[in-house]
């Protein structure tokens, strides 16, 4: 079968018929860089999975002010439909129950708005994921580099660096500042010995931290009770470990027994196997164990991001040593 030549250029009508058929279908651009891009993205679980989990303790905090108020005004309606009120106790009682609504409903507002917003920097990081193409890769990346180098600030306690370079940036909605904000306030309570902020945050989340099979609830009464034995409170140490120490017995009961033992030590013990609970280094402990346990709650890494694509790199670099 013979085929037709292809005209030349000075052919102006084989010109503009090329010219059409180029238009109809046009060159597919290069693939090459799609793997690369497909295998790019895998590595970002972390960046929809901290938005999203903060996105639904948000609705967990809201539903339970909700229940709380709720059950207290219908049970302060039973009890004034169940008592005998004057008039004008009457209506100081109804008069209290819609003033206590009228909270509620500005929690609902101000617990609608969080919602909101968590939701935004959802569709906003999803969006981001899909804006990713290989022509776009080298600005994309460099986005992706100063969220590494914001994580990385963040784990290290450099807040306000992390917070100006994400201003700069624009990468408010593409980092986690107001999540890390949230373990600070924690971290800095602990390195002041003080357990009570970890404990509420143990008490929001714990039916996840029981699902974990946590321990550092426990880890953090034992504590409260080492420092109550170590200025020599020792009925208050009994109390207090009769009341929150008692119910982690069934599981725990060789460690509550090593540090109930405490009682019948000073702090400056020279039994070395009682001395180690008195060091200020457990405080420490509690931090290294706090953070740990709020990586896991929001599906983050242990690791900073920075040092993990910084071991795969150097371990995949070809090098001329051994």
């Amino acid at each position: 079968m013979e085929m037709d030549s292809i005209p030349n250029g000075n052919n102006t009508a084989a010109g503009a018929q090329i010219g059409a058929i180029a238009a109809v279908n046009p060159t597919p651009a290069p693939s090459s860089n799609l793997p690369r891009l497909t295998e790019s993205l895998k590595l970002e679980h972390q960046f929809l999975r901290v938005p999203f989990e903060h996105y639904k303790k948000t609705i967990r905090a809201n539903h339970r002010v909700v229940e709380k108020e709720m059950s207290a005004v219908i049970s302060g309606v039973s009890d004034a439909a169940g008592s005998d009120l004057s008039p004008d106790d009457a209506v100081n009682h109804l008069n209290s129950l819609v003033s206590r609504l009228q909270g509620l409903k500005r929690k609902l507002e101000e617990g609608n708005r969080a919602e909101n917003l968590q939701a935004q920097k959802c569709r906003v990081r999803i969006e981001h994921l899909e804006s990713a193409e290989a022509e776009n890769m080298s600005e994309w990346n460099t986005t992706r580099l100063k969220r590494i180098l914001v994580d990385y600030m963040l784990r290290m306690s450099y807040y306000d660096t992390a917070e100006k370079l994400a201003e700069c940036s624009n990468l408010q909605d593409l980092v986690d500042i107001d999540v890390f904000q949230e373990a600070k306030t924690v971290i800095d309570a602990l390195q002041n010995k003080d357990a009570a902020p970890a404990l509420a945050w143990c008490a929001d989340n714990k039916s996840r931290l029981k699902k974990s099979k946590s321990k550092l609830e426990f880890q953090l009464r034992l504590q409260e009770f080492i420092e109550l034995v170590r200025t020599e409170s020792n009925l208050r140490a009994i109390a207090y470990a009769k009341k929150y120490l008692a119910p982690w017995a069934g599981n725990h009961m060789k460690e509550l027994q090593e540090v109930t033992a405490l009682l019948a030590f000073k702090r400056d013990t020279p039994c070395t196997k009682y001395k180690v609970l008195f060091e200020p280094k457990q405080w420490d402990y509690l931090v290294d164990h706090f953070k740990q346990e709020f990586c896991k709650l929001y599906g983050m890494t242990l690791e900073p991001l920075l040092n993990i694509y910084l071991q795969a790199g150097l371990s995949a670099l070809k090098t001329p040593y051994p």
